[in-house]
């Protein structure tokens, strides 16, 4: 079948801010774009649920808020929820295929019946972060009689492969746009963008600029984002004397606008899958210095010719990266053209057609 399919995405949430609920939204949009019919389905709800506004797709949550604990309500509750999907999935045409994107909703999915669809299951994160976390055994177990595991590079691929995987390949995401205008990077501005949690490294970040911050009077950090860590992050920022230099802007709708107002991206992961905010800040011709910690990072960046890269974990050498960038005008603007120019081998037209290609090949 090569027409018009119906599509389920199916992930932690519909309404969350981050990177893997972006990608969902992305995907549905494009998708929905080329004639398939989407349905964006959600496993629970946050407290603080993001503004989707209106969406050109329907959209389920399974639970207006968490599921109940670990327990027979549990078990009762996620074979109730499973019985919802089963109606929807049992609404699809010949053709239709299921997208899990996160380990954790493929448990309501493995309940449900998915009789006569494809399915796919997905993991946003490099292999060396989900085997030093409980998704990993997670993945091994759930997505083993999966059509396809998909994840984001070849090197991630051959890994899980490795690990007993044989159902596994790789797909990369697309950047969700090319913009006509790029930043004109004459703020005296780093940016960094993601959630203020421990595995995106902000403390780490704050850290190096202790380093490279004083260094260059007039410069200063924005970071945008929140997230459970954000009030310890504010005290290690104080007590390092930053907080002249440090700007809090808090969540933003408005990626590009932001990378607009800086200079330079910072990207301090401690695990990465495929950095969505780094592609973006190459969309815009931002200069980026990274942790070089995933398959996805190096894939993306090519290291010394559209960005520099940093062993992870290493603030000294991180600080000394970004001081190169801060320093020298003709390479934030030579190294920020070249960026805008390798991001579109991932444009959107490119990644659609390789997703299609993918559901016409597993459904034979």
């Amino acid at each position: 079948m090569t027409g018009p399919r119906d599509v389920f995405l199916v992930a932690n949430s519909v309404d969350e801010l981050g990177g893997v609920t972006s990608w969902t939204h992305h995907m549905a949009r494009l998708l929905t774009e080329r004639g398939h019919r989407v349905h964006v389905i959600g496993i629970t709800t946050p407290e603080d649920p993001h503004d989707l506004g209106e969406l050109p797709y329907p959209t389920t949550r399974l639970y207006g808020g968490q599921p109940p604990g670990p327990g027979r309500a549990r078990d009762a509750s996620m074979r109730e929820r499973a019985a919802l999907l089963t109606r929807l999935f049992a609404a699809a045409r010949p053709g239709g295929v299921v997208i899990v994107t996160q380990v954790w909703a493929m448990e309501w999915v493995k309940l449900a019946d998915t009789a006569g669809l494809t399915v796919i299951g997905m993991s946003h994160e490099s292999y060396e972060t989900s085997r030093a976390s409980s998704r990993f055994r997670r993945v091994l177990q759930h997505y083993r009689d999966v059509d396809r595991m998909l994840v984001l590079t070849r090197e991630d691929a051959d890994l899980w492969i490795g690990a007993g995987l044989n159902n596994t390949s790789f797909l990369p995401n697309a950047v969700p746009w090319l913009p006509d205008e790029p930043s004109p990077r004459t703020e005296k501005a780093v940016i960094s963008i993601g959630r203020l949690s421990d595995e995106k490294g902000v403390d780490l970040l704050l850290d190096t600029w202790s380093e490279v911050g004083p260094r260059h009077p007039g410069w200063v950090l924005k970071i945008y984002g929140s997230g459970e860590d954000e009030e310890i992050l504010r005290k290690q920022c104080a007590s390092l004397g930053l907080d002249a230099s440090v700007r809090w802007m808090g969540r933003t709708s408005d990626v590009p606008g932001a990378l607009r107002g800086g200079s330079v991206f910072a990207l301090s992961s401690r695990g990465e899958g495929f950095p969505l905010a780094l592609m973006e800040a190459m969309a815009m011709g931002v200069p980026c210095a990274a942790f070089d910690c995933a398959p996805g990072v190096h894939e993306i960046v090519r290291d010394g010719e559209d960005g520099l890269l940093a062993t992870p974990g290493n603030t000294g050498e991180l600080a000394r990266k970004l001081d190169l960038l801060m320093s020298d005008k003709s390479l934030r603007d030579r190294m920020g053209e070249t960026a805008r120019e390798n991001i579109r081998r991932y444009g959107t037209e490119e990644i659609v057609d390789r997703w299609e290609q993918l559901f016409t090949f597993l459904e034979r």
